[in-house]
């Protein structure tokens, strides 16, 4: 796979803070958000059963975030020390052992770096689809911004991000690597909600790799086809790659996973997040 990088202005982190505090896309969330209303969209997400693996390693931190409030994260820190850091979003149902389990396989895989994974619903969570389908509704557009802004003050403004989220958090982990700016060096989009205003994309530096499924009735051809014509239109990197599977075919709690995409899809994520480590 060839990985096209794309030089731009760099931003300097207080010019970063107050973008993140001003700008107000709704793609993500209000998108998400009309979805969760959609008796076909919650029912496709089948309820996952409870986590009984081995014990997960990692540990509870917290921070302050710009409007004053704190925020919650899981944190995998490297075994050696590193500035480097990929950033998790998590899926509807919030920050669950499922999610926390799946930082772990990162963090071995991709060395020395550190793993946070951000609680976008301040601690909240659920296993059942119309809880998590309210919590997703619920979702404050700002208040995720500013955890993110948060996040970003925690890990220090001198270190490299890679993002990458599934459904909900595609979608953040998108908006995420446009917010860093120049410190975000990878995106990856699990089947989110992209970002398909031009103007917008061009505070993102980052290259991108969009995993799809071609039986998605929501994150759909066309949503793929607009993003990739607003990242052409931007100038952005963007390599899409769609596997014939359905939504959420890399939850392995779903039954609807799909184990040879998923395998297929993980391993080229992983080479595209370990091309972009220095």
């Amino acid at each position: 796979m060839n990985f096209r990088f794309i030089i731009t202005l760099t931003f300097s982190a207080f010019l970063l803070l107050q973008e993140a505090q001003s700008q107000s896309c709704c793609a993500p969330t209000a998108a998400f958000a009309d979805l969760g209303k959609q008796e076909e969209f919650k029912t496709a997400h089948a309820e996952p059963l409870p986590y009984n693996g081995p014990k997960i390693q990692g540990e509870a931190v917290e921070f302050s975030t710009p409007d004053g409030e704190n925020a919650s994260a899981w944190l995998i820190p490297s075994k050696k020390k590193s500035s480097t850091y990929l950033l998790i979003f998590h899926e509807w149902w919030g920050l669950t052992d499922h999610v926390k389990e799946e930082a772990q396989i990162w963090a071995d895989e991709l060395g020395d770096v550190n793993v946070l994974c951000l609680d976008l619903y301040d601690g909240k969570s659920s296993l059942q689809r119309e809880t998590a389908a309210e919590l997703m509704q619920s979702v404050d557009e700002d208040r995720i911004r500013q955890i993110i802004s948060g996040a970003r003050q925690y890990i220090g403004f001198n270190s490299d991000v890679m993002t990458l989220g599934w459904c909900f958090g595609g979608g953040w982990s998108l908006q995420a690597s446009m917010m860093f700016a120049a410190k975000s060096k990878a995106c990856v989009i699990y089947y989110g909600m992209p970002e398909t205003n031009p103007d917008k994309l061009k505070s993102l530096q980052a290259d991108v790799l969009g995993i799809f499924a071609s039986r998605d009735e929501w994150i759909n051809q066309e949503v793929v086809e607009n993003f990739s014509e607003a990242m052409n239109e931007a100038r952005k990197s963007l390599d899409v790659v769609t596997f014939d599977a359905e939504h959420a075919f890399a939850n392995p709690t779903n039954p609807q996973f799909n184990k040879s995409a998923d395998r297929q899809a993980h391993a080229m994520a992983l080479e595209f997040l370990k091309a972009h480590l220095d």
